[in-house]
Formats: structure tokens, C-alpha cells, sequence
């Protein structure tokens, strides 16, 4: 039935395209987030659901969608010639069969990520983008949020709509990805014509980010914690009544420590004591077993480079017994672990080359979401226009999941290069709505040159 259901989704949607060519790239944004066709149990599984939306998006657009508006982007230059360098690292990859696993689904998400803002010529396509991301991590977020409160959470128990551990449905992953929506939740709440801002579309969207917040406790990633710290100080720039939120924050917070579960309370605690905690112990190491390569292959090792790491590390438990503090020491011995790191993923993999144009890419994308505040932001009620608060959501977004991927290898997902997709877009619509016309050339009355008689 659950299968029936998926299916029958899928291909109303597809019918919908037919008339509306542009639904076929909000179905590839849904199929790409949530994995339908990981989330049924029998027929699903073997259609080709993520190729099918790609290949209607794509031929929907070149055949049937009008290209007017359509404009190229220097980022999406930058995002081709990321996918370019990989291609050339994956051929050359240390460890052949694995490097071509992951370029599967790499090279997908780039290429749509550079093909997306082609698609978004109108304020209504942008803010509909912009929905679909947003539900379709929630459909994922909502799930993980009730099974937290029922009692359900836990580091590495809580269980998602699928029943594996990669990609969004990863425990750390999905946090970032939950806490990075908060901003394009509140801007839809605020600026949506969709669902037009009304009391209904404010509760579900209050409740949205609630839930939001809950998965870092549901998963107990510390990263999502660190993503929630950071999304609330930088959002102080952006508020009218700064003391007061910054008031009611610390009271919410206050106020939700003694419902916190003390297992998410206790991991908690070894963000400041990384030398008793395994897990960090680790990343520290890998990171620099990463650089040492990096020196070596300055060109990276390809796609899971990874592979090759080994090394030795010790690791610090304090007790205390009768006032005493006994400080035991563990050897520990670790091969082939994940970077852990975004940016450490990129230089072991692509080498500085790499790194310095994913870098790049996103440097400039946060310069574009600011030039178009400043630009907004100088005109009267301008900071209450739809583009300031999509700028602003969108770099909140974008900044929110690059602090959480220092500690996650999360630097090709999907999810990340829709944003940028959606700042291209963003970025290209006012550049074009915006440009100044052509200076007109004004001539005094009897000023005319004769035009030379024809012959």
C-alpha cells in the first residue's frame, strides 16, 4: 500500500509536469531529499525514480519550459569546474571502485545544482523551490521529531523513514540539514503567496522549527548543537528587537535543560573534553593524518581517499576516587576512518586545488546573499521586501551547514548545492529585475546631423 502510494505520487506529478514543465524540477528536489524509493518496501525499490525526475527536469526544460530570463552564472562556472576536477581525481582515485561509487551520485548533484538556476526565472519559482526543499526535510524531520518525544532517540537509534545510515538519514547530517531550514521555514511563513502568511501557516511553521530543533536531541549530534549556537547568535544581526530575542532565547533555553534526556546531556559534555571522548579523539587524528597526505598528494587521492589513513592515538579517562584524580590512558589503533570534516574531505580528496574552488564557491555566495541586503536594506521598508528576507534566509542556510560541516563530511550533498542553487537563482533574478536601462542619448532641438541621400 505504502509502495501504491509513493508511485501514485510520483506520477500525478509527472501528469502535472505535462502542462507545468517546472513541477518536474520541484519532483527531482523531492525525490532527491527524501529517497522514495528507498522509503517503500517492494516494487519501488527497483524504479529508477531519481534518474526519471532528473531526465524529465532536464528534457522538460530544453523542450517545453520558456528560456526567457535564463542566465549563466559565474558559480555555476564554478560548480562545473568543481564537477570537472572530480571527474579528473576519479579517474586517478587511489582506491578506483569506491571513488566510483561515490561519483554516482556526486556528479548528479552538482550538475543539478548548476542546471537549477536556468529554471527559476520568476519570484513564484524561486519561493516554490525554496517549499519543496523545506517539506521534503520535513517530511523527514517531523517523522524524527514525534519518534523523540515518544521516547525513540538516541545516538545512532533514532529511526528516520529509512532504515540506514547515509546521507540525509544519517544522524548528524539530517541535524545540520534541520537546523540550516530554520531561516527558509520562517522567511516562508513570512513572504510565502504559496501558503499565504495566516495564523494556520504560522502554527504548522512554528511547529516545523520546533521539530527542527528537537533531531539534535532525537540523534544527539553534537554537531546539530553547534549548528543551533551559531544559527542563534548570527540571527541577532538580522532582528529588530535584539535584547529581547537574545532575552528569550536564554530563557528557552533555561528552560528546556531539565527536559533534556541526561544521555544527550552527557554526550554534550565531551565538546569540551574531546581527549576522554573516542569519536573526537578520532577526528582530531584524522584531520591531521589528512593534512600530512594532502602534502604528499597535493592534488588529492580521489573520491574515499580516506582508505589509506592509519594511526595511533591515546585517549584520557579521569576518575576521581577519595579526592584523588586518576588520569587512565588508552591506546588506541584506527584505520580507514571518515574525514569527519567537510573541508578536511575536500582537501584529502580533491587537494588544494579542490578545496580552494569549494571555498570560493561558497565565499562568494555569502557576498551575494550581502550585496543584495545592502543593496534592499538602503531603500525605504526595503529590509520588509521578500528579496532581503530570501538573501538573509539563504545565507543564515548556507552558513548554518558550513559550520556544521567542519564536522561532518557532508561537502557534496545534495542538499548544500541546492542551496547554491537557489542563491544562483536568486542571485541571477535581480541582477536582471534590478539592471539599470541603457543610458538614453538626448540631442537639442535642430542638433540632428542630416542623414547622407541615398543613392
Amino acid at each position: 500500500m505504502l509502495d501504491l502510494a509513493l508511485i501514485g505520487f510520483f506520477g500525478l506529478l509527472l501528469l502535472m509536469g505535462l502542462k507545468r514543465p517546472f513541477i518536474w524540477v520541484l519532483l527531482y528536489i523531492y525525490v532527491d531529499i527524501v529517497a522514495p524509493q528507498k522509503v517503500g518496501w517492494g516494487i519501488i525499490q527497483s524504479l529508477p525514480l531519481s534518474l526519471m525526475a532528473f531526465a524529465a527536469a532536464f528534457c522538460g526544460w530544453l523542450l517545453l519550459d520558456s528560456k526567457q530570463g535564463s542566465r549563466f552564472t559565474f558559480r555555476q562556472g564554478l560548480i562545473l569546474l568543481l564537477l570537472a576536477y572530480c571527474a579528473m581525481t576519479t579517474l586517478m582515485a587511489q582506491f578506483p571502485e569506491a571513488a566510483q561509487v561515490k561519483w554516482d551520485w556526486v556528479w548528479k548533484a552538482m550538475i543539478f545544482a548548476a542546471f537549477l538556476p536556468l529554471t527559476l526565472r520568476t519570484k513564484l519559482r524561486l519561493e516554490a523551490a525554496a517549499l519543496v526543499m523545506a517539506l521534503a526535510v520535513g517530511a523527514i524531520v517531523i517523522n524524527g521529531a514525534m519518534k523523540t518525544v515518544l521516547g525513540g532517540g538516541g545516538y545512532g537509534t533514532l529511526s528516520l523513514l529509512v532504515d540506514e545510515n547515509a546521507g540525509l538519514y544519517e544522524g548528524s547530517i539530517i541535524s545540520t540539514a534541520a537546523i540550516a531550514t530554520i531561516p527558509l521555514i520562517l522567511w516562508l511563513a513570512r513572504h510565502g503567496t504559496i501558503f499565504k502568511p495566516e495564523w494556520k501557516v504560522w502554527t504548522f511553521a512554528g511547529a516545523f522549527v520546533f521539530a527542527c530543533l528537537l533531531i539534535p536531541i532525537g540523534t544527539s549530534a553534537r554537531t546539530g548543537l553547534v549548528c543551533i549556537a551559531f544559527l542563534g547568535a548570527f540571527m541577532l544581526r538580522s532582528v529588530k528587537y535584539k535584547f529581547v530575542y537574545a532575552g528569550f532565547a536564554g530563557l528557552a533555553l533555561i528552560a528546556a535543560i531539565p527536559f533534556l534526556p541526561q544521555s544527550y546531556l552527557d554526550r554534550m559534555g565531551t565538546i569540551t573534553n574531546h581527549q576522554s571522548d573516542q569519536s573526537a579523539s578520532t577526528r582530531l587524528a584524522v584531520w591531521s593524518w589528512t593534512l600530512d597526505y594532502a602534502a604528499r598528494n597535493p592534488l588529492g587521492g580521489g573520491f574515499d581517499a580516506y582508505r589509506a589513513n592509519s594511526f595511533t592515538y591515546h585517549t584520557i579517562e579521569t576518575t576521581e576516587v577519595g579526592g584523588n584524580v586518576m588520569r587512565d590512558y588508552t591506546e588506541v589503533t584506527e584505520e580507514a576512518r571518515a574525514y569527519h570534516s567537510s573541508y578536511f574531505e575536500m582537501l584529502g580528496e580533491q587537494g588544494w586545488p579542490g578545496l580552494i574552488i569549494f571555498l570560493w564557491l561558497h565565499a562568494l555566495g555569502a557576498w551575494q546573499m550581502e550585496r543584495i541586503r545592502w543593496r534592499f536594506a538602503k531603500r525605504e521598508n526595503g529590509r520588509k521586501s521578500w528579496q532581503y528576507g530570501m538573501a538573509t534566509a539563504l545565507q543564515q542556510a548556507q552558513l548554518t551547514y558550513l559550520v556544521g560541516a567542519a564536522f561532518v563530511g557532508i561537502a557534496y550533498q545534495p542538499f548544500i548545492f541546492m542551496l547554491v542553487g537557489l542563491q544562483c537563482g536568486l542571485w541571477s533574478y535581480i541582477q536582471r529585475v534590478e539592471a539599470k536601462p541603457a543610458k538614453a542619448r538626448f540631442t537639442r532641438p535642430g542638433s540632428e546631423v542630416p542623414k547622407p541621400a541615398e543613392a
